[in-house]
């Protein structure tokens, strides 16, 4: 199962009028911990910012499924309640849940999230969708293993 870590980033950000503004933004990283969400969100923007940034902030964020949509350039959280009936008392209880969706509107956030959950057996509502401001979502990195990372690494002199 997945952790997801919000980083924020802060660097100098050359705008479209020349001017250089310093800017704080959310990015989502899969990791096992605070540090390795913060050596991974280091290691995903170094391409993409010249000069230096920081890591301002790093916090566990509570997610249980993300639905990808390669047309989408904005990120919607959606709170779901889980209907659930207790057998002994027959009361019904709602459970929330939070996942995340990718999208270019709310209306196409929808479709995808309901798109998403066609083969769930539970009975959900939704409580909201709201957009969110992360710049972008970095899910695992299974592509590369401990024994090829290990691989990389330089050799110790055994002489």
């Amino acid at each position: 199962m997945s952790q997801w870590f919000e980083c924020k980033v802060k660097y100098d950000k050359t705008l479209e009028t020349g001017a250089v503004k310093t800017v704080t933004e959310p990015y989502l990283v899969d990791a096992l911990s605070f540090t390795e969400a913060e050596a991974r969100i280091t290691e995903e923007m170094q391409p993409f910012i010249s000069g230096e940034f920081t890591v301002s902030a790093v916090r566990r964020v509570n997610l249980t499924d993300i639905f990808y949509n390669e047309g989408g350039d904005r990120w919607y959280k959606v709170k779901t309640n889980f209907i659930t009936i207790d057998e002994k008392t027959a009361v019904e209880k709602k459970t929330a849940s939070f996942q995340l969706v990718q999208a270019s509107d709310f209306e196409q956030a929808l479709h995808v999230f309901m798109d998403g959950m066609k083969d769930s057996m539970a009975d959900f509502e939704i409580a909201s969708i709201t957009e969110t401001m992360l710049m972008d979502v970095y899910g695992a990195n299974l592509s590369e293993t401990l024994a090829d990372k290990a691989a990389k690494q330089p050799k110790a002199d055994t002489e």
